[in-house]
This record gives C-alpha cells, structure tokens and sequence, in this order.
C-alpha cells in the first residue's frame, strides 16, 4: 500500500511574534472593563488580576487555540453603572457557572444551538461589532485631544499597512508607539512605586443570599449575550478560521461553567469566552494557544506584582491607541457578515438582529428571540410558496 504525505498539523502552542502580536488583539476590551469593576465595586484588584490570568492560561492549554477569556459584559456593565458589590458579583458568577454547567451535562445547550440559525449568529456578532466600534470611536479615540487624535491616526496606518503581515506584525508596532507615548508623555515614576508589592488572590465564600440575589441581578441579565455571543458566535469563528478543529458548542458551554465554578472562591469576577476576543487575537496574527498564554500571563504579573495601583499604572498606556485595536476587532467581526450576503433572507435577519443587539437595552436577549422567530417564519413562507 503506498503511502502517502499527510498534512502538516498545526501546533497547538507556540510563542513567537505573531504569538506576541495577537495576544494585544483584545487589550482594548478588557482592561477598561477591569479598571471599571475594580474601581465601582471595591473588589480586591490583586485577586480580580491574577483569575483573569490564570484562567486565560486554562483556556490556552484546555483549547490549544487564540481562545482567550473576556469578564462577562452584561455582568460589569450592571456592576460598573449600579457599583454591585463583590459578595453580590461572586454569588451570581457561582450562579452563572451552575446554569451553565446544567445547560453543558443535560445537552440543552445543543438543542438552544440547533434553534438558533446562522444569520441570527452573523447578527449577534454583527450587533457586538457596532458596540466596539462606538466605544473605539466616540469614547477611546478622543480620549487625549489633539494629540490622540494623530496617534489614533498613525496607530491606525499602520495596522492598515503591516494587518496580516506574518513577519512584522501590526500590533506590535502600534502597542510600541503606545508604549513610547506613555513613556514620553504620561509617565509617573511616583504612581509606579506605589504600585509595586506582591499579593495573592484572597479566599472568599460565597453566602446562599448572595448566589440567590447575583443571580437575580446579573446573572439572568447576561445569559442571552453568553448563550449568543460566548458560545454559539464563538463557535462559528471557529468553525470560520479552524475548520480542523470541531470544537462544539457543549465544550466552550463546559469551560465556561468550570472558569465561572472556581473563579467566584478566589475574588475572581465572572468570565466567558467571546467571538470577539478570538477575532481580535486571530486579527492579529495568532493562530495557536500561545498568544492567549502570553496575555494570561501579562495579567498575572500585573496582579502578582502591580495590584494595588493597577487603574493607575494602566491608565498611562494611551486610550486612541486601545481604540484602534478595538476598531479592528470589530471590523474583523463584521466582516463576518460575507457568508450571508447570497440569500436576502439571511443577510436581512442578521442586520435587524445586529441593530436590535447594539441598539436596545437588553438587544442581545431582544435581538436573539426576535430575529429567531423571524428567520423561522420567513422560512416557512419561503417554503410555503414552493420557492
């Protein structure tokens, strides 16, 4: 029997510059969603910091893939706007990694995916892309005046310039020029020693009243954005950019749930997986587990080492340069859209689901049943009219 040449197969780890470029792809999204928390509820940073990285590195090694962790968004906008504090936020993080865990053993979670077709998925996706895109553009890129405004400007050309490039990637050179500005610009050495110490994340149980009341409060607000977004659009990209691993729905529904079980005991705040941080990490250039690796662990030696003035310390990295890694996270999710551009139907139910999703309060929950039930009924008179 002859033999014949397989395929090479893909690493699950590596580190190397497009490794290193890729792990800065979600930078834009997490770190002022962290300094809000931190900031509004008065958890412990050290603890907050270092479960963000460490759950990071989990998702690398258990994925093998640019599969990074992102804090659940519904649960710090609730936190952020209404200043919930830690107890309530470890309470329904327990309650939310319980639900998942029954949606994950019970299989309920491959009937919800069934349900929910494509375009609906396209527009979730769609939906979050819009809200990334407002936030880069409204809040992140005029941030510093004048002088923001021409960093944003040379951070944006080249991204343009070198996106894609394998041998020079583009993130690396943006986040350099930011690093450069803050260092000419924004430094105090003051604010840095201050921050310096080691500290470890702190143990905390979580009381019935609090797991009952987080999960009234902000567990059941983010389901539909969890079920959308972090499991069945991450799904998708996946599927979009490694088609080699068939990775379902049940897998990323069951990792959410462990982060989410153990999280909540160590001052941790909530976590899910995201289409948008696997688009931006992959936007720039990774393709393995490695660049997730490498962003846990810049997460955990802020955490480990630069807790206690994290807000401060993060805040002289410049916002316009954040706000063009996140311009490209998003136009790397609405690129998404092409695949439904053949059939009317399709490419119509996930524009009115992506406008439901990032512009109404609630609008992922909104956009998910309504463009669901949409895209069923036009089904049935497509069919209905023999066509």
């Amino acid at each position: 029997m002859p033999l014949t040449a397989s395929a090479p197969t893909r690493p699950r780890i590596r580190f190397d510059r497009n490794e290193l470029a890729g792990a800065f792809g979600d930078l834009g999204t997490d770190l002022p969603l962290l300094i809000g928390i931190i900031a509004a509820s008065g958890v412990d940073s050290a603890s907050v910091l270092v479960m963000f990285g460490l759950m990071q590195v989990f998702s690398g090694l258990w994925y093998g893939l640019p599969m990074p962790v992102q804090p659940l968004k519904a649960f710090a906008a609730l936190v952020i706007a209404q200043k919930i504090p830690g107890r309530i936020i470890y309470g329904g993080g327990l309650a939310i990694g319980v639900g998942m865990l029954l949606l994950s053993v019970t299989g309920l979670i491959d009937a919800l995916a069934r349900l929910i077709p494509k375009p609906v998925v396209r527009g979730i996706q769609f939906g979050l892309a819009l809200q990334l895109a407002t936030l880069a553009l409204k809040d992140y890129v005029p941030a510093d005046g004048v002088g923001g405004y021409a960093l944003a400007a040379a951070a944006f050309l080249i991204t343009v310039v070198l996106l894609g490039n394998r041998r020079w990637p583009a993130a690396l050179f943006v986040v350099a020029l930011g690093i450069g500005y803050a260092l000419v610009f924004k430094l105090d050495l003051a604010t840095a020693q201050r921050a310096a110490g080691f500290h470890l994340p702190s143990w905390h149980i979580p009381a019935t009243a609090d797991i009952l009341t987080g999960a009234v409060l902000l567990a059941l607000p983010q389901i539909p954005l969890s079920l959308g977004n972090s499991i069945l659009a991450t799904k998708q990209v996946l599927h979009d950019h490694f088609p080699e691993r068939p990775i379902t729905v049940r897998q990323i529904s069951f990792t959410y749930a462990l982060m989410n079980l153990v999280n909540p005991f160590f001052g941790g705040f909530p976590v899910c997986h995201g289409s948008g941080g696997l688009a931006g990490h992959y936007a720039f250039g990774a393709r393995t587990g490695g660049s997730v690796l490498l962003y846990g662990g810049l997460f955990l030696i802020l955490g480990l080492f630069f807790s206690q003035g994290f807000a401060q310390v993060v805040q002289i990295f410049p916002l316009p340069v954040l706000g063009v890694l996140l311009l490209f996270e998003a136009l790397t999710l609405a690129a998404l859209l092409r695949d439904v551009t053949s059939s009317r139907n399709d490419l119509v139910v996930a524009l009115l689901v992506g406008l439901l999703c990032g512009g109404l309060p609630y609008g992922y929950l909104v956009g998910l049943v309504v463009g669901t039930a949409v895209y069923h009924a036009m089904r049935r008179n497509w069919v209905g009219l023999g066509k």
